[in-house]
Formats: structure tokens, C-alpha cells, sequence
């Protein structure tokens, strides 16, 4: 399980956006970043460093996926046909833990990674603690009966700003079928990911 080692919304504030589109996320009162300094942090940014904050941002939106995994999913996404910037959005959507986090089995996806970890989770009916398995085209992700009664699970399943996708189609409250890898547009990210600056990123 990777470990977050920083408070998640240093992240949003770092970027100066939110992210997860969480209600309670310090950017929705502060647009400047974190720190001392962080209001006097303005000033022409670099192609590079606009490439960087492209992968910043995405690979943070997964739950701050370590950069070896990121890293991972980017060379797998530029082997595949097509484009890699969409094939990375694909690989990144197929991943456990963002599929239970589409589900609404957890409010965020560090939750998400957690359930999964603990092995609340199962894949066509065997349990899985492995939040990185890349799930693929009719596979049944379903909550273990004691997940379902867990407070987490419960305001996830509550949750008004989020909406499950058309690639995931619910059966229940407990239980999803993971239709198709989705294309970026069909992914329903809170802020503009840009897919494209990650792939120029990584071929520098």
C-alpha cells in the first residue's frame, strides 16, 4: 500500500485548484499556496514546469501514486496502439482502487485505496487487497458485507457532488460491473487533467 506522507490538501493548494471537488478543501477559501510564502508564489512558469504540474496534479489525483507506479503506467500507455495520453487516463481508470472510488464505496480515493487494502474488496467473487490491479472490461467489483455497514461507506454512498460514470454500471448498492476503459472526456474529473502535458513530460 503506498503511504501518503503529506496532508492531501497541500496538494490542492499547491496547485491552487480542487482537485477531488471536495467541499471541504482549503482552496474553496484560499487560492494561494501553502506555506509562508505561498501568497508571494506568482510568476512566469516554464514550459517544464507547466509540464510538471500537469503530472503533479494527476498522478495526485490518484492518491499520490508513487512516481515508480506512475512512471510504470506511463511507459505501458506509450507501448499500447493509439494515443498515450488517453491510454495512461485508461490504465489509470482500470486501477482498484480508482474503480471502488467511482463505485462510491469510499468518499475519497485514499479511502478507496484503504478498503481495498484491507481486504473489503472483491473481483469476480475473490477478495483482493491489491489496489493497483488493473481491473478490465466485465469484471464484478463488489463490498464485503462488513464494508457495507461501515460509517466511510455510507457517506460516500451519500455524497451529492459525485455522480458514478456510464463505464461503471452499479447492481445494487454493493456491488459494479466495470463496463469499458473510458476515454478522457468521459472521465469525471473535478478540474482540467491534461494528459498530453504528461506524455511531453516523460519524452523530454
Amino acid at each position: 500500500m503506498t503511504k501518503r506522507t503529506s496532508a492531501k490538501y497541500k496538494l490542492d493548494r499547491r496547485m491552487g485548484e480542487n482537485i477531488w471537488g471536495r467541499p471541504k478543501s482549503p482552496v474553496n477559501k484560499r487560492e494561494y499556496g501553502p506555506g509562508q510564502h505561498g501568497q508571494r508564489r506568482k510568476g512566469k512558469v516554464s514550459d517544464y514546469g507547466i509540464q510538471l504540474r500537469a503530472k503533479q496534479k494527476l498522478k495526485g489525483y490518484y492518491g499520490d501514486i508513487t512516481e515508480k507506479q506512475f512512471k510504470k503506467n506511463y511507459f505501458e500507455a506509450s507501448r499500447m496502439k493509439g494515443d498515450t495520453g488517453q491510454n495512461l487516463i485508461g490504465l489509470l481508470e482500470r486501477r482498484l482502487d480508482a474503480v471502488v472510488y467511482r463505485a462510491k464505496f469510499a468518499p475519497t480515493i485514499f479511502a478507496s485505496r484503504q478498503i481495498v487494502s484491507h481486504g473489503h474488496i472483491y473481483v469476480n467473487g475473490v477478495k483482493c487487497n491489491i489496489a493497483s490491479r488493473l481491473v478490465k472490461p466485465g469484471d464484478e467489483i463488489t463490498l464485503g458485507k462488513k464494508a457495507q455497514e461501515m460509517a466511510l461507506v455510507m457517506e460516500a454512498q451519500a455524497l451529492a457532488e459525485r455522480d458514478i460514470p456510464d463505464y461503471v454500471s452499479p447492481d445494487g448498492a454493493a456491488k459494479v460491473t466495470y463496463v469499458r476503459v473510458p476515454t478522457l472526456d468521459e472521465v469525471p474529473y473535478p478540474v482540467k487533467m491534461e494528459p498530453n502535458l504528461v506524455v511531453e513530460f516523460y519524452s523530454r
